[in-house]
């Protein structure tokens, strides 16, 4: 019980009010770590190094899957990777032709103590995301599935910071170059 007022306070303080959350209080549910192994599973297949599970991006991916559900900014030309304007970040418009992809990167930066850009994938289901069909669904999508596993535009940097976020109907994954200052989040007790 205490562990879920711990994430459920962590979840409230990110999308509504808290800049910064402590790295010390990031913990990821269980399906969010199981999204977490089950990609480093994926890449161990290809002979990639795991990621280290990082606070910093933890704090960002449980940050956008709970603004992506509650607030969705998902209109018009908005895609994923589009931020509303209900939080404490600065909202974003992400449009299929990544014109301005540059407020989607600047994301970590801005929601916690990382130090680099951070890049995501996202995934949507309309009766709920879970770690099975989302780490699926970014398989069958080249450009994820390329980020995952370091393919095509994304062969050259080493991924070594990632965070993962699930809420609702909402999957999401960020990975950064950077090492995290910030530490580890771990796998909510």
């Amino acid at each position: 019980m205490q562990t879920l007022l711990l994430y459920v306070a962590v979840a409230l303080s990110v999308a509504f009010g808290a800049k910064k959350t402590s790295p010390a209080a990031v913990c990821l549910s269980a399906e969010e770590y199981k999204i977490y192994e089950q990609l480093n599973a994926y890449r161990k297949q290809y002979k990639l190094p795991r990621i280290p599970l990082s606070a910093s991006m933890t704090v960002v991916a449980q940050a956008h899957a709970k603004d992506l559900e509650i607030n969705q900014p998902v209109k018009g030309n908005c895609n994923l990777h589009s931020w509303s304007d209900q939080g404490t970040w600065t909202p974003c418009c992400y449009t299929d032709d990544h014109a301005q992809a540059e407020c989607m990167w600047k994301k970590p930066k801005e929601l916690s103590s990382y130090p680099g850009e951070g890049f995501e994938i996202s995934y949507w289901q309309s009766n709920g995301a879970n770690a099975n069909e989302a780490i699926a669904g970014w398989k069958r999508s080249a450009g994820h599935n390329n980020m995952m596993i370091n393919r095509s535009m994304w062969k050259k940097l080493t991924w070594n910071a990632c965070g993962v976020g699930l809420y609702g109907n909402y999957a999401v994954v960020w990975f950064g170059r950077e090492k995290d200052p910030a530490g580890e989040a771990k796998k909510c007790q």
